[in-house]
């Protein structure tokens, strides 16, 4: 393999999940991210719920709630059976699904783009970045 084939990166898209606990008030938690890749057909969510500082912004936050739909992030992500509906759609098109706006309690923030050649090791490194 050639040295500038083997350094090559692909464009890449994320967004942060962001729980905001009490809408009206618009405080939020990064929860985790979605990173989506086209050139390599790649879509993941990764997530971390700190429930400490959920609880601090809204003592009476739904936890077990939230923790559902950021698994149901996870399993859209992932496709196949797991996805329901999204079973048979492509990574793009449910990549497009996650970060439709929305005012729910768990929000995409902002698209960001950037350039990688791993999408899942920059997944991870945005969690730790950005949510952990």
């Amino acid at each position: 393999m050639n040295e500038q084939h083997e350094h090559a990166r692909d464009v890449f898209e994320y967004a942060l999940l962001r729980v905001v606990p009490r809408v009206e008030r618009g405080e939020q938690i990064n929860a985790g991210v979605v990173v989506y890749c086209r050139a390599k057909s790649f879509v993941t969510a990764l997530t971390h719920l700190d429930e400490a500082r959920l609880l601090a912004l809204d003592p009476e936050a739904d936890v077990v709630g939230v923790r559902a739909v950021l698994g149901a992030v996870e399993r859209h992500c992932r496709g196949g059976e797991s996805a329901g509906q999204a079973a048979a759609d492509d990574a793009g098109r449910r990549y497009r699904w996650l970060i439709a706006p929305r005012s729910t309690v768990v929000q995409p923030g902002p698209v960001h783009t950037g350039l990688t050649a791993d999408p899942a090791a920059e997944a991870e490194r945005l969690l730790a970045l950005l949510v952990r």
